[in-house]
């Protein structure tokens, strides 16, 4: 009897071990209230047959607070942060010298922040897309999140974890531009101040107020 009681813990040490990247993500959902990490973002332009990939490579910090916080800083190659203060998204691009912003309420739903950042709850993140488990690649699981909407411009998803540690995000547009960022020095439940979703346009630069 011990023997089987044993066993019977392994297996289940196991099954916890090898969860789906659905359980993933639905753990980093229900957990992950907040967090911060440097990320990698590699664009990948469309091309004709026979032309050569290219591509454009960036990178900065991100912080996330739920529900629908966050804040990315890219440093390189050029300056531009773009915030979501739970009501506005703004975005900065330094060398511009110009503000966007936008009701966060549009654009929020359909977007890769809204796997990341938005309502703890799993049974939202389904209403907006259809999740599917990928095969493993490059070491991580992979979730396949496609948009229920058809009208945006966004057309797949997919995001990796190691672990139950979120690692990578992948999107494709309608225009065929591929994105990936991959993610560093992941902070979950880290001490995020409240300052870093909040935004006032710098003065002198030019505001915007999108659709």
């Amino acid at each position: 009897m011990k023997k089987l009681f044993a066993a019977a813990l392994l297996a289940a040490g196991a099954l916890a071990a090898h969860a789906g990247p659905i359980e993933s993500l639905e753990n980093f959902i229900r957990t992950a209230k907040s967090g911060r990490a440097d990320f990698t973002q590699v664009v990948t332009a469309p091309t004709r047959e026979g032309q050569a990939a290219r591509t454009k490579t960036s990178g900065g910090t991100f912080e996330f607070e739920r529900p629908n916080k966050f804040r990315f800083v890219y440093a390189k190659p050029f300056q531009q942060s773009i915030v979501a203060d739970g009501q506005t998204l703004w975005m900065h691009d330094v060398d511009l010298n110009q503000v966007t912003s936008r009701k966060q309420a549009k654009v929020l739903g359909t977007t890769p922040a809204a796997l990341i950042a938005a309502s703890p709850d799993l049974e939202t993140l389904k209403r907006d897309f259809t999740l599917q488990a990928l095969p493993d690649s490059n070491g991580l699981q992979w979730v396949q999140a496609l948009p229920k909407a058809k009208e945006g411009q966004l057309t797949a998803m997919k995001v990796g974890f190691r672990g139950d540690q979120l690692a990578a995000l992948e999107v494709q547009d309608s225009f065929g531009q591929r994105s990936l960022l991959t993610f560093a020095n992941m902070q979950v439940n880290a001490g995020v101040s409240a300052d870093a979703f909040r935004f006032t346009p710098p003065k002198g630069t030019d505001v915007v107020q999108a659709p």
